[in-house]
């Protein structure tokens, strides 16, 4: 099999260069049978610290840059040296910066501030604050307070889900559904539009257990928790309960965390303007 081309995209910015990183990850997963490499060149305040950078660039192996410059000089200087060495250039932040100044009739401020900061990011910290706090049915706060609340059996993922929606600044609570054991009374309670059930396929859940019983040093799995049969029956026990709920359930079987989260969210968006209409 031969080597996989090398490529190096680096990020010119004058702040941390997190944003340009992101979306260099996302392009990067839409290549991967090439080794793409990412590389920071952040807080580039002055025209010659950019010229420091832009001639280390290598001529001798592909490379693109992208960048997130809110200076008009220095982004006018990246554009132009790498037009005049043949450079593949995104300017990831001047075309989202001329939406909003056509939309507005108002001209950016130019000014670097950190990106996330603010109202947003003490919304998203104390989201995954409460995320943790109510995790696995440990409802440290009341279940009402929850803007999201994951149900399902052990292993579908509800832990993760819960993390990640903090961190996109929802307050969500996970509670475990175990075949047997009545479900809490506050599940029946929170409004509706806030449940989401979890389901996942049988072969891939006994999978994922035998795994945890593994890494757990435990050679056990008497109890029904990796029997295949008991799964089927624990899954539809459980999905009994979601019907009864009236909650809209979720395959997590094949779905990405990010993509799982955004079903999520569509559901729970939809159903809330449906219930208050806004």
């Amino acid at each position: 099999m031969p080597d996989r081309q090398h490529i190096e995209v680096h990020i010119l910015a004058d702040s941390t260069g997190d944003t340009a990183a992101r979306v260099a990850r996302a392009a990067a997963a839409q290549y991967a049978g090439y080794d793409i490499r990412i590389m920071r060149h952040p807080r580039l305040a002055s025209a010659q610290g950019l010229r420091n950078v832009l001639s280390q660039l290598p001529d001798d192996r592909p490379v693109a840059v992208f960048s997130t410059i809110v200076d008009l000089g220095l982004r006018e200087l990246a554009q132009e040296a790498c037009e005049r060495h043949n450079i593949p250039h995104a300017d990831l932040l001047d075309p989202a910066v001329a939406a909003l100044q056509q939309v507005t009739g108002v001209d950016p401020e130019r000014v670097i501030r950190p990106v996330g900061v603010g109202n947003d990011y003490f919304k998203r910290i104390h989201a995954m604050e409460f995320a943790i706090a109510n995790d696995d049915g440990h409802l440290t706060h009341p279940l009402a307070n929850s803007d999201i609340v994951l149900i399902g059996v052990s292993r579908t993922g509800k832990t993760p889900l819960s993390m990640y929606l903090g961190y996109l600044g929802y307050r969500t609570s996970n509670i475990p559904l175990v075949a047997g054991i009545p479900p809490p009374p506050p599940l029946f309670e929170v409004e509706r539009w806030k449940l989401v059930g979890l389901t996942i396929d049988p072969s891939r859940l006994q999978t994922i257990r035998r795994k945890r019983v593994r890494a757990l040093g435990s050679h056990a799995g008497h109890d029904g928790y990796t029997e295949l049969a008991r799964i089927y029956e624990e899954l539809d026990e459980v999905g009994d309960v979601q019907r009864r709920l009236g909650c809209p359930v979720i395959d997590t079987t094949s779905l990405a965390l990010e993509e799982a989260a955004g079903r999520i969210i569509e559901v729970v968006e939809r159903r809330r303007v449906a219930a208050l209409g806004r």
